[in-house]
Protein backbone atom coordinates (compact mmCIF):
# COMPACT_ATOMS: atom_id res chain seq x y z
CA UNK A 1 0.00 0.00 0.00
CA UNK A 2 1.18 3.36 -1.08
CA UNK A 3 1.66 5.96 1.63
CA UNK A 4 1.59 9.86 1.59
CA UNK A 5 3.93 11.59 4.68
CA UNK A 6 3.10 14.40 6.30
CA UNK A 7 0.74 16.87 7.98
CA UNK A 8 -3.22 17.49 6.36
CA UNK A 9 -2.80 20.70 5.58
CA UNK A 10 0.90 20.07 4.13
CA UNK A 11 -0.83 17.41 1.95
CA UNK A 12 -3.44 19.87 0.99
CA UNK A 13 -1.35 22.42 -0.32
CA UNK A 14 0.66 19.90 -2.52
CA UNK A 15 -2.67 18.71 -3.82
CA UNK A 16 -3.66 22.26 -5.19
CA UNK A 17 -0.82 23.25 -6.43
CA UNK A 18 0.07 20.17 -8.66
CA UNK A 19 -4.03 20.67 -9.94
CA UNK A 20 -3.18 24.35 -11.12
CA UNK A 21 -0.18 23.54 -12.70
CA UNK A 22 -1.60 21.07 -14.26
CA UNK A 23 -4.67 23.54 -15.08
CA UNK A 24 -1.99 26.25 -16.39
CA UNK A 25 -1.83 27.08 -19.84
CA UNK A 26 1.35 25.21 -22.12
CA UNK A 27 3.83 28.67 -23.75
CA UNK A 28 3.57 27.19 -27.25
CA UNK A 29 5.73 30.32 -28.34
CA UNK A 30 9.17 28.69 -28.41
CA UNK A 31 9.99 25.81 -30.45
CA UNK A 32 11.67 23.30 -29.61
CA UNK A 33 15.19 21.60 -30.49
CA UNK A 34 13.15 19.19 -32.58
CA UNK A 35 11.21 21.42 -34.50
CA UNK A 36 13.12 22.92 -37.62
CA UNK A 37 12.73 26.82 -37.87
CA UNK A 38 9.79 27.82 -39.87
CA UNK A 39 11.15 29.13 -43.48
CA UNK A 40 10.61 32.21 -44.78
CA UNK A 41 7.84 33.51 -47.45
CA UNK A 42 9.97 32.99 -50.58
CA UNK A 43 12.28 31.21 -49.37
CA UNK A 44 13.97 28.24 -52.27
CA UNK A 45 16.91 25.88 -52.86
CA UNK A 46 18.79 25.90 -55.60
CA UNK A 47 20.48 22.84 -56.74
CA UNK A 48 23.83 22.20 -58.83
CA UNK A 49 25.12 19.37 -60.45
CA UNK A 50 29.07 18.98 -60.22
CA UNK A 51 30.18 17.13 -63.24
CA UNK A 52 33.26 15.74 -62.01
CA UNK A 53 32.16 15.30 -58.36
CA UNK A 54 29.31 13.38 -59.10
CA UNK A 55 27.08 15.09 -56.25
CA UNK A 56 24.56 18.03 -56.11
CA UNK A 57 25.22 20.80 -53.86
CA UNK A 58 22.42 22.10 -52.34
CA UNK A 59 22.05 25.83 -51.40
CA UNK A 60 20.18 27.64 -49.13
CA UNK A 61 18.50 30.97 -50.41
CA UNK A 62 17.84 32.68 -47.22
CA UNK A 63 21.61 32.53 -46.21
CA UNK A 64 23.65 31.78 -49.48
CA UNK A 65 25.30 29.16 -47.86
CA UNK A 66 25.49 25.11 -48.90
CA UNK A 67 23.15 23.15 -46.30
CA UNK A 68 24.05 19.63 -48.04
CA UNK A 69 26.07 17.68 -50.57
CA UNK A 70 24.77 14.53 -52.08
CA UNK A 71 26.44 11.66 -54.12
CA UNK A 72 24.02 11.60 -57.68
CA UNK A 73 25.91 9.45 -60.05
CA UNK A 74 28.71 9.64 -62.46
CA UNK A 75 28.80 12.54 -64.54
CA UNK A 76 26.21 14.63 -63.24
CA UNK A 77 24.91 17.55 -65.85
CA UNK A 78 21.13 18.24 -66.79
CA UNK A 79 18.84 18.77 -63.95
CA UNK A 80 14.95 19.18 -63.90
CA UNK A 81 12.15 19.43 -60.86
CA UNK A 82 9.24 17.59 -61.32
CA UNK A 83 5.65 19.53 -62.35
CA UNK A 84 5.34 19.41 -58.23
CA UNK A 85 7.95 20.37 -57.36
CA UNK A 86 8.67 17.44 -55.24
CA UNK A 87 11.15 15.64 -57.32
CA UNK A 88 14.43 16.45 -59.32
CA UNK A 89 15.84 14.13 -61.94
CA UNK A 90 20.00 14.23 -62.43
CA UNK A 91 21.48 13.12 -66.07
CA UNK A 92 23.74 10.76 -65.26
CA UNK A 93 26.62 9.31 -67.34
CA UNK A 94 29.55 6.76 -67.69
CA UNK A 95 30.97 8.58 -70.24
CA UNK A 96 34.72 9.94 -69.32
CA UNK A 97 34.70 14.25 -69.90
CA UNK A 98 36.15 14.60 -73.07
CA UNK A 99 36.49 18.22 -74.40
CA UNK A 100 38.68 20.50 -77.46
CA UNK A 101 42.15 19.57 -76.21
CA UNK A 102 41.48 15.55 -75.45
CA UNK A 103 42.17 13.12 -77.17
CA UNK A 104 39.29 10.67 -77.48
CA UNK A 105 41.91 7.59 -77.64
CA UNK A 106 43.53 8.48 -74.54
CA UNK A 107 40.35 8.53 -72.41
CA UNK A 108 39.33 5.58 -70.41
CA UNK A 109 36.05 3.20 -71.65
CA UNK A 110 32.60 4.38 -71.03
CA UNK A 111 30.76 2.80 -68.03
CA UNK A 112 27.43 2.31 -70.44
CA UNK A 113 26.32 0.98 -66.67
CA UNK A 114 26.19 4.41 -65.08
CA UNK A 115 24.28 6.31 -68.00
CA UNK A 116 20.44 7.18 -66.59
CA UNK A 117 18.44 9.57 -64.66
CA UNK A 118 18.36 9.93 -61.16
CA UNK A 119 15.58 10.68 -59.42
CA UNK A 120 15.88 11.99 -56.47
CA UNK A 121 13.16 13.44 -54.02
CA UNK A 122 13.23 16.83 -52.47
CA UNK A 123 12.25 15.69 -48.84
CA UNK A 124 14.51 13.02 -48.21
CA UNK A 125 17.38 13.87 -50.32
CA UNK A 126 17.80 10.22 -51.84
CA UNK A 127 17.90 9.01 -54.66
CA UNK A 128 15.51 7.28 -54.73
CA UNK A 129 16.27 4.72 -58.52
CA UNK A 130 17.91 5.17 -61.65
CA UNK A 131 15.94 5.25 -64.74
CA UNK A 132 17.33 4.56 -68.47
CA UNK A 133 18.37 7.50 -69.95
CA UNK A 134 19.29 6.52 -73.48
CA UNK A 135 23.21 6.37 -73.81
CA UNK A 136 25.76 9.15 -72.66
CA UNK A 137 22.57 11.83 -71.66
CA UNK A 138 23.54 15.43 -71.07
CA UNK A 139 20.26 16.96 -71.03
CA UNK A 140 16.50 16.59 -71.06
CA UNK A 141 13.61 17.98 -70.36
CA UNK A 142 10.00 16.92 -69.47
CA UNK A 143 6.43 16.72 -70.96
CA UNK A 144 4.30 19.09 -69.51
CA UNK A 145 2.19 16.59 -67.39
CA UNK A 146 5.59 15.22 -66.29
CA UNK A 147 4.88 11.69 -67.14
CA UNK A 148 7.66 11.40 -69.73
CA UNK A 149 11.64 12.29 -70.68
CA UNK A 150 12.88 13.75 -73.94
CA UNK A 151 16.84 13.56 -73.62
CA UNK A 152 20.25 13.91 -75.82
CA UNK A 153 21.83 11.39 -76.28
CA UNK A 154 25.44 12.81 -77.15
CA UNK A 155 27.32 9.70 -78.26
CA UNK A 156 24.95 8.15 -80.39
CA UNK A 157 23.64 11.25 -82.00
CA UNK A 158 20.18 10.61 -81.08
CA UNK A 159 17.28 11.49 -78.45
CA UNK A 160 15.14 9.08 -76.63
CA UNK A 161 11.46 9.49 -75.05
CA UNK A 162 11.35 7.83 -71.90
CA UNK A 163 7.84 7.02 -69.34
CA UNK A 164 9.00 7.83 -66.35
CA UNK A 165 7.07 5.53 -64.29
CA UNK A 166 7.64 2.61 -65.57
CA UNK A 167 11.63 3.51 -66.34
CA UNK A 168 11.39 2.35 -69.99
CA UNK A 169 12.63 4.16 -72.97
CA UNK A 170 9.52 4.56 -75.66
CA UNK A 171 11.63 5.81 -78.45
CA UNK A 172 14.51 6.35 -79.93
CA UNK A 173 14.99 9.00 -82.51
CA UNK A 174 17.79 9.95 -84.99
CA UNK A 175 19.06 13.56 -84.54
CA UNK A 176 21.76 15.86 -85.82
CA UNK A 177 25.22 14.95 -84.15
CA UNK A 178 26.21 15.73 -80.71
CA UNK A 179 22.82 16.62 -79.57
CA UNK A 180 23.01 18.80 -76.13
CA UNK A 181 20.16 21.25 -75.69
CA UNK A 182 16.41 20.24 -75.09
CA UNK A 183 13.17 21.98 -74.45
CA UNK A 184 9.89 21.27 -74.19
CA UNK A 185 7.65 24.33 -76.03
CA UNK A 186 4.96 25.91 -73.50
CA UNK A 187 2.07 24.48 -74.88
CA UNK A 188 3.76 20.89 -74.43
CA UNK A 189 3.55 20.06 -78.58
CA UNK A 190 7.24 20.18 -79.44
CA UNK A 191 10.61 19.44 -78.06
CA UNK A 192 13.37 21.46 -79.59
CA UNK A 193 17.25 19.67 -79.72
CA UNK A 194 19.97 21.21 -80.52
CA UNK A 195 22.92 19.08 -82.64
CA UNK A 196 26.32 21.08 -82.03
CA UNK A 197 27.88 19.22 -84.60
CA UNK A 198 25.07 20.31 -87.20
CA UNK A 199 24.48 23.43 -86.62
CA UNK A 200 20.35 22.21 -86.41
CA UNK A 201 17.82 22.59 -84.06
CA UNK A 202 15.81 19.19 -84.56
CA UNK A 203 12.17 19.56 -83.68
CA UNK A 204 10.15 16.72 -82.31
CA UNK A 205 6.49 16.07 -82.00
CA UNK A 206 5.77 15.16 -77.90
CA UNK A 207 2.84 12.65 -79.26
CA UNK A 208 3.98 11.28 -82.08
CA UNK A 209 7.40 10.74 -80.79
CA UNK A 210 8.87 11.78 -84.59
CA UNK A 211 11.14 14.15 -85.72
CA UNK A 212 9.07 16.33 -87.45
CA UNK A 213 12.07 19.03 -89.41
CA UNK A 214 15.55 20.61 -88.36
CA UNK A 215 16.38 24.27 -88.61
CA UNK A 216 19.79 25.39 -89.33
CA UNK A 217 20.68 28.27 -86.69
CA UNK A 218 24.40 28.62 -86.53
CA UNK A 219 27.47 26.79 -85.40
CA UNK A 220 27.32 24.80 -82.11
CA UNK A 221 24.28 25.65 -80.97
CA UNK A 222 23.94 24.75 -77.02
CA UNK A 223 20.48 25.83 -76.11
CA UNK A 224 17.21 26.68 -76.44
CA UNK A 225 14.88 29.16 -74.35
CA UNK A 226 11.24 29.73 -75.22
CA UNK A 227 9.09 32.37 -74.37
CA UNK A 228 5.91 31.73 -72.17
CA UNK A 229 3.60 32.59 -75.05
CA UNK A 230 5.65 29.58 -77.43
CA UNK A 231 5.56 31.96 -80.37
CA UNK A 232 9.28 33.12 -80.17
CA UNK A 233 12.78 31.16 -79.15
CA UNK A 234 16.42 32.03 -78.77
CA UNK A 235 18.95 29.06 -79.55
CA UNK A 236 23.21 30.29 -78.58
CA UNK A 237 25.24 29.74 -81.28
CA UNK A 238 28.70 29.06 -79.16
CA UNK A 239 31.29 29.23 -81.99
CA UNK A 240 29.36 32.62 -83.92
CA UNK A 241 29.06 34.66 -80.36
CA UNK A 242 25.02 34.67 -81.35
CA UNK A 243 21.50 34.02 -80.59
CA UNK A 244 19.23 32.84 -83.39
CA UNK A 245 15.58 33.89 -83.20
CA UNK A 246 13.11 31.38 -83.93
CA UNK A 247 9.50 31.32 -84.92
CA UNK A 248 8.11 28.47 -83.40
CA UNK A 249 4.91 28.81 -84.68
CA UNK A 250 6.33 28.08 -88.64
CA UNK A 251 9.86 26.49 -87.09
CA UNK A 252 12.09 29.21 -89.04
CA UNK A 253 15.01 31.43 -87.99
CA UNK A 254 13.67 34.39 -88.29
CA UNK A 255 17.04 36.45 -87.25
CA UNK A 256 19.89 36.92 -84.88
CA UNK A 257 21.25 39.00 -82.15
CA UNK A 258 24.90 39.57 -81.84
CA UNK A 259 26.73 39.73 -78.32
CA UNK A 260 29.90 39.89 -78.71
CA UNK A 261 33.33 38.28 -80.98
CA UNK A 262 33.10 34.84 -82.06
CA UNK A 263 35.72 32.60 -80.60
CA UNK A 264 35.66 35.09 -77.59
CA UNK A 265 32.51 35.52 -76.14
CA UNK A 266 30.84 32.11 -76.34
CA UNK A 267 26.76 32.28 -75.70
CA UNK A 268 26.19 28.58 -73.67
CA UNK A 269 22.67 28.90 -71.40
CA UNK A 270 19.81 30.94 -72.28
CA UNK A 271 16.72 31.57 -70.20
CA UNK A 272 13.95 33.73 -70.41
CA UNK A 273 11.74 36.14 -67.17
CA UNK A 274 8.80 34.73 -65.98
CA UNK A 275 7.06 37.84 -68.03
CA UNK A 276 9.08 37.17 -71.09
CA UNK A 277 10.32 40.17 -71.11
CA UNK A 278 13.79 39.56 -70.61
CA UNK A 279 16.20 36.99 -71.78
CA UNK A 280 19.49 36.23 -69.90
CA UNK A 281 22.52 34.56 -71.77
CA UNK A 282 26.13 33.02 -70.62
CA UNK A 283 29.08 33.00 -72.04
CA UNK A 284 31.10 30.49 -71.02
CA UNK A 285 34.70 31.59 -71.51
CA UNK A 286 33.35 34.69 -71.99
CA UNK A 287 32.95 34.92 -68.89
CA UNK A 288 29.82 37.32 -68.94
CA UNK A 289 26.02 37.52 -68.31
CA UNK A 290 24.20 38.94 -71.19
CA UNK A 291 20.70 40.72 -70.79
CA UNK A 292 18.41 40.80 -73.85
CA UNK A 293 15.36 42.46 -74.29
CA UNK A 294 13.22 40.57 -76.28
CA UNK A 295 10.52 43.41 -77.47
CA UNK A 296 13.29 44.93 -79.38
CA UNK A 297 16.05 41.61 -79.85
CA UNK A 298 18.68 43.87 -78.38
CA UNK A 299 21.50 43.62 -75.97
CA UNK A 300 20.33 46.16 -73.05
CA UNK A 301 22.99 47.63 -70.34
CA UNK A 302 26.31 46.52 -69.70
CA UNK A 303 26.94 42.37 -69.93
CA UNK A 304 28.41 41.58 -65.96
CA UNK A 305 31.48 39.60 -65.54
CA UNK A 306 30.15 36.63 -63.34
CA UNK A 307 32.96 34.14 -63.16
CA UNK A 308 35.09 31.73 -64.59
CA UNK A 309 33.37 29.99 -67.87
CA UNK A 310 29.55 30.21 -66.82
CA UNK A 311 27.21 27.48 -68.09
CA UNK A 312 24.21 26.80 -66.37
CA UNK A 313 22.33 30.00 -64.84
CA UNK A 314 18.74 29.83 -63.60
CA UNK A 315 16.26 32.63 -62.06
CA UNK A 316 15.32 32.64 -58.49
CA UNK A 317 11.29 32.52 -58.27
CA UNK A 318 10.47 36.07 -57.89
CA UNK A 319 13.09 37.15 -60.60
CA UNK A 320 15.20 39.24 -58.44
CA UNK A 321 18.05 36.92 -58.43
CA UNK A 322 20.16 34.80 -60.66
CA UNK A 323 22.66 32.18 -60.22
CA UNK A 324 25.79 31.25 -62.45
CA UNK A 325 27.74 28.08 -62.73
CA UNK A 326 31.24 28.49 -62.92
CA UNK A 327 33.00 25.13 -63.60
CA UNK A 328 36.78 26.27 -63.79
CA UNK A 329 36.31 28.32 -60.02
CA UNK A 330 33.93 25.48 -58.82
CA UNK A 331 31.94 28.02 -57.13
CA UNK A 332 28.01 29.66 -57.77
CA UNK A 333 27.84 33.33 -58.45
CA UNK A 334 24.70 35.05 -57.01
CA UNK A 335 23.85 37.87 -59.03
CA UNK A 336 21.28 41.20 -57.96
CA UNK A 337 19.73 41.82 -60.94
CA UNK A 338 18.30 45.44 -59.53
CA UNK A 339 21.65 46.49 -59.30
CA UNK A 340 23.56 44.03 -61.43
CA UNK A 341 26.35 42.95 -59.87
CA UNK A 342 27.28 39.38 -58.32
CA UNK A 343 26.79 39.73 -54.41
CA UNK A 344 28.40 36.44 -53.17
CA UNK A 345 30.32 33.45 -54.78
CA UNK A 346 29.61 30.23 -52.96
CA UNK A 347 31.93 27.02 -53.54
CA UNK A 348 30.20 24.34 -54.99
CA UNK A 349 31.23 20.96 -55.90
CA UNK A 350 33.79 20.16 -58.64
CA UNK A 351 32.87 21.32 -62.18
CA UNK A 352 29.80 23.30 -61.48
CA UNK A 353 27.32 22.54 -64.60
CA UNK A 354 23.84 22.95 -63.93
CA UNK A 355 21.72 25.08 -61.76
CA UNK A 356 18.09 24.25 -60.97
CA UNK A 357 15.76 26.91 -58.53
CA UNK A 358 13.13 24.69 -56.24
CA UNK A 359 10.54 26.56 -53.82
CA UNK A 360 9.61 24.52 -51.41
Amino acid sequence: MNRIFGTPGRITGIVLAAVVAACAPTDTSKTTESEPPARPAGSYHVYVTNERSDDVTIIDSVTNEVVATVPIGKRPRGIHASPDGQTIYVAVSGTPIGGPNVDPAKLPPSDKKADGIGVFDIKTRKILRVIPGGSDPEEFDLSKDGSKLFTSNEDTAEASVIDIANGKVLETLKVGEEPEGVNTSPDGRFVYVTSEEDGEVFIIDTEAHKVLKSIKVGNRPRSVGFLPDGKKAYVTNENDGTLAIIDTVKHVKTGEIALGKSGVIKPMKVILSADGKTAYVSTGRGKQLFTIDTATDKVTGTPLDVGERPWGIALSPDGKFLYTANGPSNDVSVVDLSTNTVIKKITAGSSPWGVLVVQP
